[in-house]
């Protein structure tokens, strides 16, 4: 009987805010969010995801198509950035030859005046392997089958739209200028990531710091999210640690042991990086690395804190430079 005591204008408002909460709670960094993105990609329709089939393109433009709707600026008035790569003999059913491939990058301008002149860059690669086969990447040369790589790397590309939509939805403006890139062919040896900073959009010395997601879907149940490159700029290493501060991870942070993916092209290049991964497991290459081992929940908790490191990063007070690794 109480709630017939207040104004109906009072229920009205009520019930709407209600709803919009409810709908606020689905948008951004999720579970049900990073699902929804990683089952996409990993789906057998897909076929693996292997550079230059119409599987990889249609992943290219599931990308793009998000990275329109959450506002993200063209450069040179696309998102496509093509390059040409060779496929070897016996791989994914495919005749050996060049075909063509495609990074997918947009960016968000920074809101100081300066610092917008500086560009972090966050990414993560979509390609796989494809159907595998002999001359393939696969832990399993002589099986036949689609490795639907939904740790590998469909769990990167989910954390990378995840982080955009947040972004997007947030009122937070940060200073410097963000780039998010998905790359294609990281499989046959960082071949998109190369072909990108060998072309890059900005100035090479414009580019500060790379944050790269690969692999960061099967989060065990010690919550172990491993990084390697936090000593690549200034103070980075301390960054990180407390960052982790009741973020309801355990963080493995390597100031060096930059790895093997994306964003080893960075490093070469003396750009400052950091890769992020929750382990291996014994799907990796194989046509196992399916949607039924991602765990969701573990997905989103690295993206809240690889959101966080992002605009930490990116409204950093003191310079950022290139600290190389031993």
């Amino acid at each position: 009987m109480l709630l017939f005591q207040k104004p109906i204008w009072v229920l009205i408002i009520s019930v709407i805010l209600f709803i919009s909460t409810s709908v606020t709670a689905q948008k951004g960094i999720n579970a049900e969010t990073f699902h929804k993105h990683d089952k996409y990609l990993s789906a057998d329709k897909m076929e693996g995801r292997f550079p230059g089939t119409k599987q990889n393109n249609k992943a290219a433009k599931y990308i793009k198509n998000h990275f329109k709707k959450y506002g993200l600026k063209k450069f040179s008035n696309n998102y496509y950035q093509s390059f040409k790569l060779f496929v070897k003999p016996d791989i994914n059913k495919m005749k050996s030859g060049t075909v063509s491939a495609q990074n997918v990058v947009g960016y968000f301008g920074g809101s100081d005046s300066e610092l917008k002149n500086e560009f972090i860059v966050i990414g993560a690669h979509y390609d796989h392997w494809g159907w595998g086969g002999k001359g393939s990447g696969s832990k399993k040369k002589d099986t036949l089958a689609i490795h639907n790589g939904a740790d590998d790397n469909a769990s990167g590309v989910a954390a990378l739209l995840s982080i955009l939509e947040e972004l997007s939805n947030s009122k937070l403006k940060p200073k410097r200028s963000i780039i998010f890139v998905a790359f294609s062919g990281e499989e046959e040896g960082l071949l998109g990531s190369k072909y990108f900073v060998d072309h890059l959009p900005v100035s090479k010395n414009e580019v500060k710091v790379m944050l790269n997601m690969d692999m960061v879907g099967r989060l065990n149940s010690e919550h172990h999210l491993y990084m390697g490159g936090a000593g690549t700029f200034p103070d980075g290493v301390d960054l990180m640690k407390r960052l982790g501060v009741n973020s309801g991870l355990n963080l493995i942070v390597h100031a060096g042991e930059v790895g093997g993916s994306d964003h080893v092209s960075f490093y070469k290049s003396n750009i400052s990086c950091i890769g992020f991964h929750t382990g291996g497991h014994p799907q990796y290459h194989t046509p196992e690395d399916d949607i039924e081992f991602i765990n969701s929940e573990g997905g989103a908790l690295v993206c809240k804190y690889i959101y966080n490191a992002l605009i930490e990063i990116a409204n950093y007070k003191q310079p950022l430079y290139f600290i190389k690794q031993n």
